[in-house]
């Protein structure tokens, strides 16, 4: 399984983009929104290779859990609960060859057995403060 550090408080895709001569990262303002992030702080950012395909798969979840409520929760606890069902996008391969789906606030979830592109319906059966595992209970709700 990949391992997450406790200290890892948001996870997002962004374009980088050249702007009078810099290059900017835009950070959703979904992150600062639901607290993961503040506008006054100061974060260390790690840049990491993702397809192209996973920027219109990130647009799309991002405009689902805009329009999908949840039950509320504390500000930093995981938007999952164990034993909780819903439809996933599987972004990438995690190190150990899982698949990684990311949810409300850029939370990751991992699940064993997906690739990328695949839409399952998932079951969370372990959650952890940055982290939730998860099985494929329907892997045929791919939705074109």
């Amino acid at each position: 399984m990949v391992e997450i550090p406790d200290t890892l408080h948001s996870l997002f895709s962004a374009p980088i983009e050249e702007q009078d001569g810099t290059y900017v990262v835009e950070v959703p303002s979904s992150e600062v929104d639901h607290e993961a992030l503040s506008a006054d702080e100061t974060y260390r950012v790690a840049i990491l290779e993702s397809p192209s395909s996973t920027e219109s798969s990130m647009q799309q979840e991002s405009q689902q859990s805009s329009s999908q409520q949840t039950v509320s929760r504390a500000p930093l606890e995981p938007p999952v609960d164990e034993g909780e069902v819903r439809d996933v996008t599987i972004e990438t391969i995690g190190d150990q060859g899982d698949g990684i789906a990311k949810v409300e606030r850029g939370y990751v979830v991992i699940v064993s057995g997906a690739q990328p592109g695949d839409e399952p319906t998932i079951e969370i059966e372990q959650v952890q403060k940055n982290v939730a595992f998860a099985s494929i209970i329907d892997s045929d709700s791919q939705a074109l």
